[in-house]
């Protein structure tokens, strides 16, 4: 009885849990199909489907332009830190000197510096090479931000992967380079999930660095776009709610889709 008792315990502790996220998203949806004169409780789902918030979003709030420039960045930036940093990892998770062991550990120190901390002496930086207003400026940046993370990931999941397969593969005329490419490459697609889903959700919503290095209005992206929007539109806040629900839409679509991988990939990159 005790175990049933406990698994109860547990299955009401997640519900509460997943109503607790879920009411944020539900109250969004309501307000974002209601009218704006529409005084009605925000928990009441409307009895009528009202589209001309999603309509005001995209033409006041220019979101496909911004949404278009936000898919730009995060695609460029995703795939060179899932690139880089599983090149990077490699010689890392399979050659264990001292000095890789150091570099390792400076790599991961990095990670505890906060953006905000080094972001004069970046835009002083990028504005001398003329990259402000720029897709490579803000790619290069957040390539180099998100690198310390992606490698930590997968440096210790290549570590779980036999050594056997890499001897077998050399046995059989293999190069160190086809050695990655061929084999190991393939075998790391659940970290590789977890890093395109956790590095895409948090480009896509990066403030931040858009705010900075991004001032054009031609290149602004999503999260400029939406807070631009509120601030225009703060007595419409059914608009601006069909606005952030439209931003969110992208990343939900991308961890429903890579899902099934994101847990193994979390549990075997980052506990060995």
């Amino acid at each position: 009885m005790t175990a049933r008792y406990a698994g109860l315990l547990k299955n009401t502790a997640g519900l509460l849990i997943a109503a607790a996220h879920f009411v944020p998203f539900y109250i969004l949806i309501v307000m974002a199909l209601k009218k704006n004169n529409d005084f009605s409780s925000r928990w009441a789902f409307p009895d009528y489907i009202y589209l001309d918030n999603f309509r005001l979003a995209f033409g006041g709030g220019k979101l496909m332009q911004a949404m278009f420039n936000s898919l730009i960045v995060t695609v460029c930036s995703v795939a060179l830190v899932a690139l880089l940093g599983a090149m990077a990892a490699y010689p890392f998770a399979r050659v264990k000197t001292r000095f890789n062991l150091a570099i390792l550990s400076l790599i991961m120190a990095v990670m505890m510096v906060p953006k905000l901390t080094v972001l004069v002496p970046l835009y002083k930086l990028v504005s001398g090479l003329g990259g402000v207003s720029t897709y490579w400026g803000i790619v290069l940046l957040i390539t180099t931000y998100k690198l310390p993370a992606c490698i930590f990931l997968y440096s210790n999941f290549i570590s779980t992967i036999p050594r056997a397969l890499d001897e077998a593969a050399t046995i059989d005329g293999c190069s160190k380079f086809s050695v990655f490419y061929r084999i190991l490459l393939p075998s790391m697609m659940p970290v590789t999930a977890t890093v395109i889903i956790m590095n895409s959700v948090s480009i896509w919503n990066d403030y931040s660095f858009s705010l900075y290095f991004m001032q054009s209005p031609l290149k602004r992206t999503v999260t400029l776009a939406i807070s631009s929007f509120f601030s225009q539109n703060n007595t419409n806040l059914n608009a601006a709610a069909a606005a952030a629900l439209l931003a969110i839409v992208p990343a939900t679509v991308l961890y429903l889709s890579l899902q099934k991988h994101f847990v193994k990939g979390m549990v075997d990159g980052s506990v060995k």
